[in-house]
């Protein structure tokens, strides 16, 4: 059994210019036992990269978010934030996720679709009215999750712009102070505030009105900042990241055509195409929110002991080949695809449900409407964020 006493390496490994995952977590993950590694600021962490691994430090309760706060966290910028319910264990975490959950079942999800294929259908006609080459993150896949979380939520159409600037600097981890970051934050927090108080005072049939209800119903569930800060984490989550991989994925498949070619000759396959997609893309360029052991515990043999902070490689553990045959090969096709694109456990992805039917429409969509669909000029790719994509993609047909 491996124990600390080598210097830590330095971490992240991927690059943001690209999608691919680091030759390092293929080194690491067949070497025994779980490698040091430093982030840009915070403490050094335990590295977790093969899938058993991740899902035991994922699902158990030994492993603590919460711990964080009294910790100098590993992280990429300077600015730390208190993660709001990303950053509690149960039963607080417990508490709040179950006043959210109601709006992202598969059921309540599914009652949206309609409204999402009708969004995806006018999102692409603006597209072909426009003609190529067309940015195809600015036209498409930045819109469309924006406007559903706003509709969610209720965000006034007119105010989108606005958070979109918050909610960048919220996953940023450039060089960003912590008192610009904080300000940022106290910006964002002061209009979802400020629109807390409009819901109030006319109630509409939407997920704040139904937070509010929940919070002046019972005034012991939820204060006023956890109110906000859920609030603010729906808002940022519940775009960022489906924006991100909308084109992500459609840069993959442009990179495996005989891939794309069966899934334009049989669309049925979009749902496995989608799980494999998530497999298949390391979305982050390091892993985040560290957890830490709560007791001397036994990761992939290596003792971590209590109050060590331990990082979970999620893209690194979906190309486990002990879990995934062939794990560096995209197939559509794959069953029993049990990835953890969303993650494991009690922080499992509340969004899952809706993520996953927004990608299934808007890649659907954009494949139907585009047989001829390709790259039409040079990307630009996000930098200095939590997560990878490109910021500008022309896009021809």
């Amino acid at each position: 059994m491996t124990t600390s006493g080598t210097a830590p390496v330095a971490y992240p490994f991927n690059t943001a210019e690209g999608l691919q995952l680091a030759e390092e977590y293929e080194r690491v993950r067949d070497r025994p036992g779980l490698l040091r590694v430093r982030m840009p600021y915070g403490e050094p962490a335990w590295l977790v990269t093969r899938y058993a691994d991740a899902r035991l430090v994922l699902g158990d309760a030994r492993f603590s978010r919460a711990q964080g706060a009294a910790h100098d966290e590993p992280r990429q910028s300077e600015g730390r934030t208190d993660s709001g319910i990303l950053g509690m264990d149960p039963p607080d975490h417990t508490r709040l996720r179950s006043l959210v959950a109601k709006a992202f079942t598969v059921r309540q999800v599914e009652r949206l679709r309609p409204q999402v294929r009708a969004l995806t259908a006018e999102l692409l006609d603006g597209l072909e009215e426009a003609g190529p080459p067309v940015d195809l993150v600015d036209r498409f896949a930045l819109p469309l999750p924006v406007a559903v979380i706003c509709r969610m939520l209720g965000v006034p159409v007119e105010d989108r712009p606005r958070f979109r600037v918050w909610s960048d600097a919220a996953l940023s981890t450039s060089s960003l102070t912590a008192e610009e970051f904080e300000a940022n934050l106290e910006e964002l927090r002061a209009y979802m505030a400020g629109l807390i108080e409009l819901h109030r005072r006319d109630p509409r049939d939407d997920l704040m009105t139904a937070l509010i209800e929940a919070r002046d119903g019972d005034g012991d569930r939820l204060s006023e900042l956890e109110l906000v800060d859920l609030c603010v984490a729906v808002l940022v989550a519940g775009h960022e990241t489906t924006a991100s991989q909308i084109p992500n994925f459609v840069l993959t498949l442009l990179d495996h055509p005989e891939q794309l070619a069966l899934l334009r000759r049989d669309p049925s396959l979009i749902a496995p195409a989608v799980e494999e997609l998530l497999r298949f893309v390391p979305l982050g360029s390091g892993a985040g929110q560290a957890r830490y052991a709560t007791e001397d515990v036994e990761v992939g043999g290596t003792l971590v002991r209590a109050g060590d902070p331990l990082l979970v490689a999620m893209g690194a553990a979906n190309r486990d080949a002990l879990r995934f045959s062939a794990p560096g090969v995209l197939d559509i096709r794959r069953a029993a695809n049990q990835h953890l694109g969303f993650g494991h456990g009690v922080h499992h992805c509340l969004g899952a449900p809706l993520a996953r039917m927004e990608l299934q429409e808007a890649l659907g969509a954009l494949l139907a409407r585009f047989p001829g669909l390709r790259l039409a000029g040079d990307l630009t790719w996000k930098t200095e964020m939590l997560v990878r994509g490109p910021r500008v993609m022309p896009i021809g047909w």
